[in-house]
């Protein structure tokens, strides 16, 4: 890494130009439009419900109202957004601080089922270095949560690393350990591009539910027994657990600024992501806020 980037690296970043884009809602199966607008320093993630009176909604744990099987934030007034992880996941990837995510419904786009159109999105749109320094939220001390044998936790760690562990019963996906540094484009170059996945026996109770009539095999790798039901096959043998390492880095972006340290997951999903995240500052001798600094890049997020 360059001086130049190192030293680019130390402030907040918006984006150059606005962008935008339309898709289908992964539960609602409505089509939605997105718009990414650049925002002034210290705004952070606002999600805008344009559909509801120009609603706003700070993208922050504070403000999490579900957690069934996407994350769901809402304000005081009750006007929600949902399924917004894979977004707030490739904004941390590529180092984006401070944005207005313009929608005209009550779930974001779920695209391809990974955060790899979002990243392209935020690449064509292009960053800008704001005039103040990023503000970095750095673990101090191991904060854990566990729950029905699933486990997170929280450690002190020279930037920012992300491990998840998953078992399951099926061959398809079976047991699936990875450990990633998000630091040089690896949140692009490894992790992007792996897409949301469920369960053909499943999906009929989500319906029921109101959940996943979006769904598809062009949004998701759907598992039936010990078969992928994608023609395509996987995008990497272990495209399930690097998944879970994406919808973590969009849940733990919303601590509002960038983490240094390393989230460890294992069956975790997204109430225990937020649980961590919870846990942190409920204990004030775990963390403290310092400003990125060029001469350590690892503590950032991977600028994609």
């Amino acid at each position: 890494m360059s001086n130049e980037v190192q030293d680019s690296d130390i402030w907040q970043h918006t984006l150059k130009s606005e962008i935008g884009c339309s898709g289908t809602g992964l539960h609602t199966g409505n089509t939605v439009s997105i718009s990414l607008k650049p925002a002034p320093e210290d705004t952070g993630i606002v999600f805008r419900r344009t559909d509801a009176g120009n609603a706003d909604i700070p993208a922050h744990v504070d403000n999490v109202v579900e957690a069934t099987l996407c994350t769901t934030l809402g304000n005081a007034d009750g006007v929600t957004v949902s399924t917004v992880e894979h977004l707030l996941a490739a904004l941390a990837g590529c180092h984006v601080d401070n944005v207005i995510v313009e929608v005209d419904g009550p779930e974001m786009p779920i695209m391809d089922g990974s955060a790899a159109p979002f990243v392209f999105l935020i690449e064509c749109a292009g960053l800008v270095a704001q005039s103040k320094p990023r503000r970095v939220i750095e673990v101090l001390k191991r904060v854990e949560v566990s729950e029905g044998g699933r486990e997170a936790s929280l450690s002190p760690g020279k930037g920012f690393s992300v491990g998840f562990e998953i078992d399951f019963e099926t061959d398809a996906i079976g047991h699936q350990d990875k450990n990633v540094k998000l630091v040089n484009g690896t949140f692009k170059g490894e992790i992007s591009r792996a897409r949301t996945f469920g369960f053909a026996e499943e999906v009929d109770r989500l319906r029921e539910m109101g959940l996943a009539r979006g769904g598809s095999l062009e949004n998701a790798v759907v598992v039936s027994g010990d078969e992928i039901l994608n023609e395509e096959g996987l995008r990497y043998d272990d495209e399930f657990v690097r998944h879970k390492i994406l919808d973590s880095v969009g849940d733990l972006y919303l601590a509002g600024a960038p983490i240094s340290g390393h989230f460890q997951g294992y069956r975790s999903g997204h109430a225990m992501n937020h649980a961590i995240v919870r846990a942190l500052f409920s204990d004030p001798t775990a963390w403290r806020y310092v400003e990125a600094e060029a001469e350590e890049p690892e503590l950032l997020v991977a600028n994609g």
